[in-house]
């Protein structure tokens, strides 16, 4: 309990300090008018409420990420919570403000137009495909995990259940994506958004009155405490992505960077909301840290339990009872839905980005659309067709999402390496390096990927780190010598 209640202190004190900083650096300027109004169109470019583009943020990137992946990633063991305070401080935060700012200061663009203007435009068409890719397996995650979730509550958990609420999901998705974003998005998410706070602030509560005597601290010992999973690195990186840093971030901050009414509401909505979203996995780390090492599965009569969505559940009907377990549950299930409704919708724009198809006309939205959700809908089936899709999409779901993390703040270090003075790209390079060397050396080491021995990742990872790192500091020299390669 001692390194939740510290971790949950420093994620605050990064919020004032680190966050200051951020923006500091950016220069917000509150004089200059924003995309929501430069490009109203009363469809993506709409001026909304500061509270709502906050909590549409927060629940935008928070999905299961910050509840699943904690749940996974605590099974190592407390160095998921050295993972979840400093990525996100100094990577998630940081990638998240600074992705939305830039897409605020270019007119509300997506990602991988930002790529093509700061990094190299040869890299934009890298990161329209990994943009892509990542988009539509969190669009067949985010329907089939509340679907589970959903078909459980309802009915036994049976493959025509599960359909038919994968159905119902889907069809959601086809209206939130095609709609104004102020006619469902604005109206419904700021609720959802309360629910899944609620959930955590409650769970939390809950902490502090059994305070578990037996939880793992830091002190404890950072050794790997599940190692049938994978080495601590790379896979606890790929595991908690979502409350420490994501590429799915990328994608979802322009959504909101169109709806902002002033640059300087960048800092609490998207450094802001970042922050929140590591609290809440950090709740979660806590939660299931008593859950499978500290007796919580056998107290909740939940002995072999190990999924992330029965845990949810588990917890929720043991400690918050009859209502307090709808509210939770409710918004276990609205995080994933309204993410994957969102990630849908960011790629119907980033398409129409790349193909310069104003998106006004209902016919061009369905142009784009429909090929997006047949794609999505294929997804689906290999997922509910065979038992282990899940597990497999999830894997390489969490690759192209840290990948495309990478790829983000890359294009902010070559952003701040450019246009600000002295050696404030340090505040993006370590961390691009860093997730550099997560995402390349899990690929090289996963089942999924290249199968190399675990025995090479210390090597692989430091290796790439350091490449990563003087790569970038040749550039920027022959950059500055007048020879411009990024």
């Amino acid at each position: 309990m001692i390194t939740l209640i510290l971790s949950i202190l420093a994620l605050v004190i990064g919020y004032l300090l680190y966050g200051k900083l951020a923006e500091r650096i950016f220069g917000p300027d509150k004089s200059r008018k924003t995309p929501a109004y430069t490009k109203s169109d009363g469809l993506d470019f709409v001026p909304l409420p500061s509270w709502k583009v906050f909590m549409i943020q927060f629940l935008n990137i928070a999905g299961t990420g910050p509840i699943f992946g904690a749940i996974m990633g605590a099974r190592f063991g407390p160095s998921s919570y050295l993972w979840i305070v400093l990525g996100c401080i100094f990577a998630g935060a940081v990638h998240d403000y600074y992705v939305g700012m830039l897409s605020v200061r270019s007119g509300g663009v997506g990602l991988p137009e930002l790529v093509g203007e700061h990094l190299h435009p040869k890299a934009k068409g890298i990161s329209v495909f990994f943009s892509a890719l990542m988009l539509l397996l969190v669009g067949a995650v985010f329907v089939y995990s509340p679907a589970l979730i959903l078909g459980d509550l309802t009915s036994s958990q049976s493959l025509n259940t599960t359909f038919i609420w994968v159905v119902v999901v889907l069809i959601y998705y086809v209206i939130a994506t095609l709609v104004p974003i102020d006619k469902i998005i604005a109206k419904i998410y700021p609720i959802f958004a309360i629910a899944l706070l609620f959930m955590a602030l409650a769970l939390l509560a809950c902490l502090f009155v059994k305070w578990p005597e037996n939880l793992p601290e830091l002190w404890d010992g950072l050794q790997n405490r599940n190692p049938s999973a994978g080495p601590v690195f790379p896979v606890l990186f790929i595991t908690i992505a979502c409350g420490a840093v994501s590429g799915f971030h990328a994608t979802q901050s322009p959504l909101m960077a169109r709806c902002m009414k002033n640059e300087q509401l960048g800092r609490p909505v998207f450094y802001g909301a970042m922050i929140t979203e590591g609290i809440v996995a950090l709740i979660w780390a806590a939660v299931s840290s008593y859950f499978f090492f500290a007796g919580g599965n056998v107290e909740m009569g939940a002995e072999g339990v190990s999924a992330a969505p029965q845990v949810v559940t588990s917890v929720s009907k043991h400690w918050l009872g009859t209502i307090g377990s709808i509210l939770a549950i409710l918004g276990v299930v609205a995080a994933p839905i309204t993410s994957g409704d969102t990630a849908l919708r960011s790629l119907r724009l980033i398409v129409a980005d790349a193909l310069k198809l104003d998106q006004k006309p209902i016919r061009n939205r369905l142009a784009v659309s429909v090929p997006i959700f047949i794609v999505t809908a294929a997804l689906l089936w290999f997922n509910i067709a065979d038992a282990k899709g899940f597990d497999i999409i999830w894997r390489y779901f969490g690759w192209a999402n840290q990948t495309l993390a990478a790829l983000a703040l890359w294009t902010v270090t070559a952003f701040l390496s450019k246009n600000r003075k002295g050696a404030s790209y340090m505040l993006a390079l370590f961390p691009a390096a860093f997730m550099t060397s997560v995402t390349l050396t899990f690929i090289l080491t996963a089942k999924i990927g290249f199968n190399l021995p675990y025995s090479l990742v210390p090597y692989l990872g430091i290796s790439i780190f350091c490449l990563s790192i003087a790569l970038f500091c040749y550039l920027r020299f022959r950059r500055l010598r007048k020879a411009p390669l990024i």
